[in-house]
């Protein structure tokens, strides 16, 4: 009898024993069906490996603006030739581009002048086949009137390269804006140290007048000079075989206007349509830097010059 009940009693603890383990696997199963509900609910973002990047180009620095150079001899080299430029002739050239003009629209004086002259690197207008469609812009500084930084500006952004003729006082008063000139790719030239008439000085006296100028640019900017516009205009056979010695061209113009008085300025309109009335192929565009008027209207004569099919050309020697 006892040994009925000690197997009753151990298959009765087997049987709790098993459903123990039983409900212990389901509760088991139950968490993880849960937990891979969850996680299927959950998006898993796949880790973003970063490109590695090309490795960007730098800009190009500004190209440093064209530099020629010009050692101008001294007087005592220069000095044998006196002799010969003695027997040239002295006296002022009269002359203007007037208003005559040839089917090209160029001046009939200049072209004349251009024929007798310009043996002696001397241009009124600048002739040839390389120069059609090409026009050539310059400005002279006697003094500075407070026009000529949006002068510059305007230029920077059109992309035109001009020549500034300064004078000595104009050097040495104006240093950033000659400094600026120089950097921002256009020409200074010499407009002589004093502003004389070059046909009433001595021949010493006209090389130290383009000398003094040349050799303080030089000194104090490290730029040579290389073209020279004679002071009112004036030249003589003479005066232009002296510069051509010096390594020197000489500028003068196809076009010029009455614009150099600041309390004289013509209306807006009627100088825009005076400036650009005649372009013509290597024209040479004299503009006062003192005109109110000119800083007006530069930026509308250079739309309106390429509008008819020409260029900004830099002036090089």
């Amino acid at each position: 009898m006892k040994i009925i009940k000690i197997i009753s009693f151990a298959l009765v603890f087997c049987l709790l024993l098993s459903s123990c383990s039983f409900f212990k696997r389901e509760k088991e199963e139950n968490i993880i069906e849960k937990e891979e509900g969850l996680s299927a609910n959950i998006e898993i973002t796949p880790e973003i490996k970063e490109e590695p990047k090309e490795p960007q180009e730098e800009e190009p620095l500004p190209e440093e603006p064209e530099k020629i150079e010009n050692d101008i001899a001294d007087i005592e080299e220069l000095s044998p030739y006196f002799q010969e430029f003695a027997s040239l002739g002295s006296d002022q050239v009269p002359w203007g581009p007037g208003t005559n003009f040839n089917e090209e629209g160029t001046p009939i004086a200049c072209v004349d002048l251009q024929k007798t002259y310009g043996k002696y690197d001397a241009d009124f207008y600048r002739d040839g086949d390389e120069h059609d469609k090409k026009v050539y812009l310059t400005f002279d500084e006697g003094y500075e009137n407070g026009y000529t930084p949006k002068i510059l500006d305007v230029l920077k952004e059109k992309g035109v390269s001009a020549v500034f003729f300064v004078t000595l006082s104009y050097a040495k008063n104006e240093p950033e804006l000659i400094q600026r000139m120089i950097d921002e790719g256009h020409v200074v030239g010499n407009h002589s140290a004093r502003h004389p008439n070059m046909t009433k000085i001595t021949m010493e006296e006209a090389y130290a007048e383009v000398a003094d100028l040349h050799n303080y640019i030089s000194e104090n900017f490290g730029y040579d000079m290389y073209l020279f516009r004679p002071p009112e205009g004036a030249f003589s056979e003479r005066s232009l075989a002296l510069l051509q010695k010096m390594n020197y061209r000489t500028v003068c113009w196809s076009f010029a206007y009455a614009d150099w008085d600041p309390e004289n300025q013509m209306e807006h309109q009627k100088a825009f349509e005076r400036v650009t009335r005649s372009i013509h192929d290597g024209e040479v565009f004299l503009l006062h830097a003192v005109s109110e008027t000119n800083t007006a209207i530069l930026g509308d004569v250079i739309d309106h010059v390429r509008a008819e099919g020409f260029t900004f050309e830099k002036y090089l020697p």
